[in-house]
């Protein structure tokens, strides 16, 4: 699938999906909502230790669903707090890295403006180490489709593009003896129902009938680059 094919999909939701994201999805709060916890484990199936993990690089897992995906992030270095506000839903406190350094952060990888979304054919959506071509800074997590960026290094608040609110974040605590990651509850403004009902039908080919189901026990991490074929660069 090339870019091109990729946003006239992501195009053909988008009115449908504009009433949506500006009445009832928008009438949630963004408290923290909590669902099964589920260790995060690397694709041998053994418990994920924060030592594997190399400093900004991008890594994927699926939670609180099946196929709602998950940036996994070591930013290499102290994350403190942070507070932000989405228009509708109010103010939250995110807060901040997990792990030895408290560098570890994890965010929905679903774009906040039109629900792009790291698949297995392609990304438009990645942490940039450096400078994309639009970028205003290093280290933010970029959307090709239309050029929105996040810090994930303040909660994923935008700092510019489309986009008007942050990406929710996913909370994780960290077992420091094991030196394991385990994903509990979300934080923010959550799209999932919109994502849903916009690849529905493609969900249902790329992930089948477990779309839907609720993650538990574990998630599989793995590299973007190993997850998806063509991690696409802007």
């Amino acid at each position: 699938m090339d870019r091109r094919s990729f946003l006239e999909s992501c195009s053909a939701g988008a009115a449908c999906l504009s009433a949506g994201l500006t009445s009832a999805a928008w009438a949630a709060n963004a408290k923290q909502k909590d669902y099964a916890p589920a260790l995060l484990v690397n694709e041998r199936g053994d418990p994920l230790r924060t030592s594997e993990l190399k400093p900004q690089a991008n890594y994927v897992f699926h939670y609180p669903f099946e196929a709602t995906p998950v940036f996994l992030l070591d930013l290499g270095k102290q994350v403190p707090a942070h507070s932000l506000s989405v228009p509708e839903r109010g103010a939250y406190n995110w807060p901040g890295g997990v792990g030895r350094n408290r560098s570890i952060v994890a965010f929905s990888a679903i774009c906040a403006h039109q629900l792009v979304y790291p698949t297995k054919d392609v990304s438009f959506i990645s942490f940039r180490k450096t400078r994309a071509q639009r970028g205003v800074q290093d280290g933010l997590i970029h959307c090709c489709a239309e050029h929105s960026q996040y810090d994930p290094a303040k909660g994923a608040e935008v700092l510019s593009g489309p986009a008007k609110q942050p990406l929710c974040a996913v909370l994780l605590t960290h077992d420091a003896a094991a030196d394991t990651l385990t994903a509990y509850a979300t934080l923010g403004a959550e799209l999932f129902d919109e994502f849903f009902k916009k690849y529905e039908m493609k969900l249902s080919f790329e992930v089948g009938p477990k779309a839907h189901n609720a993650v538990r026990g574990q998630s599989v991490v793995s590299p973007l680059e190993k997850f998806c074929r063509n991690p696409i660069q802007c």
